[in-house]
């Protein structure tokens, strides 16, 4: 989201045995399997993927969450390949990179509501007691997905609404945007005054202050040259980390994050902004001015929150939710992470208050009934009980973790492991490089 110049998105297989490439495909040409010529490259500034993708060896199919071209907040440009290409689920066939078929989740995302995780790959209940094979994402919408996993086509109800329009010149609103009304939305319900909150009587009424000066249609308000409110906003809803499944009792384990974001889009000479752009994204992890080089605009944003830090909107900011795929009902949610590590002004409180906070990074569900997560704001590896919701057991870490925790048996002891990377939280300044494994204990 620095400049409309940026390297393609091409997608790539290589040969396991001799490294060779065999095949590529560009979103930006019309034959995405040509072979490139001398002298020439592949196209730039298409939707990319960025997150894990998912194989199925079955039918040897590779299914890729993708993003948007470049920039995220201002589509003026697009092309009709971008717009095919662009916050969608694109399945290809893995020995020859043909397109075998590709879904869109957001039309014309103007938000940054790209795909952030490896999509899920389940067996979907039917009320007749088979199963279909199924390919089920989540997205910073708060939304989920599920795909027949031959044809690409959704087995859960999906409704195009109608939407919002704005006033940015030459740019391509969509009339209506896909809803996934079949499966429960989590976390991206459209917030009202009365639902502004502080750790104080003055920070919630910053908050609603703030709330009421911000134009705000719900969940899909087009960025314009006034100030508007993003909610779950692109860094929430499901982001990194995917979810996990049960595939024994049909579950389906999701966490998310509320940190809604306001947005204005400046117009502006951008080559003025005084935060220049490398085409890195670094500059865009921060908050406030970035330039859209290439664009008539900059854009200004910035975390919806009080002036205590907090967010503007009540709690919970992260739940983790399980959800009966049988039924398509949320079967509990509970608030995940505590503000034991995290604070006003970056000042931790160390109360192990579960308020919820949000979540970046995923799950692991074992076959013996546990949901283990880490990916919250205060350093802790938790496992739940998958059934309930109800917490069983925790380890605290050096630092946070924005990792999916994994599980092996050992070849040597026969035990089984859970296994942890532990770098630090988003947002935390506590930084380390802990790999930690974790067992029952001996039994006597």
């Amino acid at each position: 989201n620095v400049q409309t110049d940026m390297p393609g998105g091409v997608l790539r297989g290589f040969d396991v045995i001799t490294g060779k490439m065999r095949w590529a495909f560009d979103p930006g040409n019309v034959d995405p399997n040509a072979i490139l010529m001398p002298g020439k490259e592949y196209t730039r500034s298409t939707p990319n993927s960025w997150a894990p993708m998912s194989y199925d060896p079955t039918m040897n199919t590779v299914f890729i969450p993708m993003g948007s071209s470049s920039v995220d907040l201002w589509g003026a440009n697009r092309t009709p390949l971008d717009h095919k290409y662009g916050a969608s689920v694109l399945a290809l066939d893995a020995t020859t990179g043909k397109e075998k078929w590709v879904y869109q989740t957001v039309h014309n995302d103007l938000w940054d509501f790209d795909l952030p995780m490896q999509p899920s790959l389940i067996d979907f209940p039917q009320k007749d007691g088979s199963t279909t094979p199924a390919v089920v994402i989540g997205g910073k919408t708060g939304m989920i997905f599920v795909l027949d996993r031959m044809t690409g086509k959704p087995l859960t109800k999906v409704e195009e609404l109608p939407m919002p329009q704005g006033h940015i010149p030459n740019e391509q609103y969509t009339k209506t945007q896909p809803h996934s009304t079949g499966m429960p939305q989590i976390g991206n319900q459209t917030l009202k005054e009365s639902d502004m909150w502080g750790a104080t009587p003055f920070d919630q009424l910053a908050c609603r202050v703030a709330f009421k000066s911000m134009r705000y249609n719900g969940l899909f308000t087009v960025p314009d040259t006034d100030k508007s409110l993003s909610f779950p906003g692109s860094l929430g809803g499901m982001n990194w980390g995917s979810m996990s499944t049960d595939p024994n009792n049909h579950l389906l384990f999701v966490n998310d994050m509320r940190l809604g974001l306001w947005v204005q889009m400046i117009p502006a000479d951008t080559n003025s902004i005084s935060r220049g752009s490398n085409g890195g994204e670094a500059i865009n992890t921060g908050m406030g001015a970035v330039p859209l080089k290439g664009t008539p605009y900059a854009v200004n944003k910035n975390r919806f929150m009080s002036p205590l830090g907090i967010p503007c909107q009540k709690p919970p900011f992260g739940t983790l939710s399980a959800i009966d795929m049988k039924t398509q009902k949320i079967v509990w949610q509970v608030p995940v992470g505590t503000v034991q590590d995290t604070g006003p002004f970056g000042i931790k409180m160390g109360v192990k208050m579960p308020i919820g906070m949000p979540t970046l990074g995923g799950t692991l569900a074992t076959q013996g009934g546990l949901v283990f997560i880490a990916g919250t704001q205060d350093y802790y590896l938790r496992a739940f009980d998958s059934s309930t919701g109800k917490e069983v057991w925790k380890a605290r870490l050096p630092v946070g973790s924005q990792g999916g925790p994994m599980s092996y048996v050992s070849p040597k002891d026969g035990k089984q492991y859970i296994l942890i990377s532990a770098g630090g939280a988003r947002q935390s300044p506590d930084r380390g490089d802990y790999v930690i494994a974790y067992a029952l204990p001996d039994s006597k």
